[in-house]
């Protein structure tokens, strides 16, 4: 199995595991998962959050599932105990295609690396 192929089926996995979980099957986006992974990364489940946390959650997730690829790097935790990162590298300029095949390859590769798919 090519690289390439590996990914796609991951992510079809991926995609399955969140819409099962959070969207009673219904279809699910790049943005709305990595929401979820910010909230899991958070801590703080059950609660709602205002638009600017959202964002804020959003960026939690893209900051940690692009982590291992040396970009970011955590930095600490705030007194509201919301996680902060540092940029280690900048993200380099990448067409749009470009920039969600990477950030669902990260995607992927969390949820590889926290065993919840194969």
């Amino acid at each position: 199995m090519t690289r390439d192929e590996q990914l796609k089926e991951r992510w079809i996995k991926t995609v399955a595991f969140f819409q099962s979980k959070f969207a009673d099957g219904d279809e699910m986006d790049l943005d709305a998962i990595l929401f979820i992974i910010g909230v899991q990364e958070l801590g703080q489940l059950h609660r709602k959050f205002k638009k600017d946390e959202k964002l804020q959650l959003m960026h939690i997730a893209i900051c940690r599932v692009l982590e291992p690829y040396g970009y970011y790097e955590f930095s600490h935790f705030d007194d509201d105990k919301w996680p902060h990162f540092t940029v280690k590298e900048k993200l380099p300029s990448l067409k749009a295609g470009e920039q969600s095949l990477l950030m669902k390859e990260a995607i992927v590769n969390y949820m590889v690396t926290n065993e919840v798919i194969d």
